[in-house]
Formats: C-alpha cells, sequence, structure tokens
C-alpha cells in the first residue's frame, strides 16, 4: 500500500508544477503582450511628436520633410516593416537634432524636451519588452515544457531590431 501512496503523492506533486509552469508561461506571455502594447503606444507618441516637430521652425524644410515621411512611415507601418519604419524615424530625428540650433522659441525647447522625456521612456519601455521576451524565451525552452506543450498555441515572442537603435 506504501508504494501506492507515495506514486500518487509524486503524480499529485508532478501535476501540481505543471500546473505552475503553465500558469507562469501564462503570465509570462501576458507580460510580453502588455509591454509591447506600451512600447507601441509610446512609439506612437514619439512619431506624432516627429510630426509636431517638422511643423515648427526647428527644422529646415528639408529636414522637415524627411521627418514627416519617416514619421508617416513609422505610425502607419505593418509589424513587418516595423524595425525599419523605427531605425529611420530614428535616424531623422537623430539628423534633426545634431544639426539643431541652440536658440529656439518657448514652445520648441517644450516640444524637443517632451521627445527627449519620451526617449528615455521608450528606452525604458525597450528593456523591460526585451526583459519580458528573454524571460518567456527561458522558460518556453524548457524540456518538460516542450514536451507538455504547455505553451499551447502561442506565437514565440520575438524583439524587433529598432530595439537597439532607438535614439
Amino acid at each position: 500500500m506504501e508504494p501506492f501512496l507515495l506514486l500518487g503523492i509524486f503524480v499529485i506533486i508532478f501535476i501540481w508544477y505543471l500546473t505552475f509552469l503553465a500558469t507562469r508561461l501564462d503570465r509570462l506571455h501576458h507580460r510580453v503582450e502588455t509591454s509591447w502594447a506600451n512600447l507601441d503606444a509610446l512609439l506612437q507618441r514619439r512619431a506624432a511628436i516627429g510630426l509636431e516637430i517638422a511643423r515648427s521652425e526647428i527644422a529646415d524644410p528639408a529636414s522637415a520633410m524627411l521627418l514627416t515621411a519617416a514619421a508617416y512611415q513609422a505610425r502607419e507601418a505593418s509589424i513587418a516593416n516595423r524595425s525599419i519604419a523605427e531605425s529611420g524615424l530614428s535616424g531623422a530625428l537623430g539628423l534633426l537634432l545634431a544639426d539643431g540650433q541652440s536658440n529656439h522659441r518657448p514652445a520648441e525647447v517644450v516640444l524637443l524636451r517632451e521627445l527627449s522625456e519620451l526617449t528615455d521612456k521608450v528606452r525604458i519601455a525597450i528593456a523591460l519588452h526585451v526583459d519580458a521576451v528573454a524571460r518567456t524565451h527561458l522558460v518556453r525552452s524548457k524540456y518538460i515544457v516542450r514536451i507538455f506543450r504547455l505553451a499551447g498555441t502561442a506565437p514565440l515572442p520575438i524583439t524587433y531590431e529598432f530595439e537597439s537603435d532607438v535614439l
């Protein structure tokens, strides 16, 4: 009778462990989705500020056209083309800010300060998203998770190229 009791206890602990792993994996996938939604909202705000800067007197006409095109591409890009569009916007903003003059009107200074603060938030959001993706990959790479298919049909989360070159 004792071996059956030990086997029963082992089965119960094993089932609890599988449930624990499945719940953890579900929370990690939710964390990836939440971090991506936050990052996406910040990137959309960055594109909107880029458009405001292009319409202001900060940019010369040629830079304004380049920045406007890059901002619209970043706002309208599909997920497949998002990396290229965001990298283009980062480059356009970098070029504009690299050769900007220091004598701006108060409204322009507010725009530049808002862009700077938003860039810091984007960097933090990227770090959170990359961390969430890395932790999810770590749990999904476990042998027991793959054998029992605890991830279900959830797609494997990915990071994007633009996450390494935002201003």
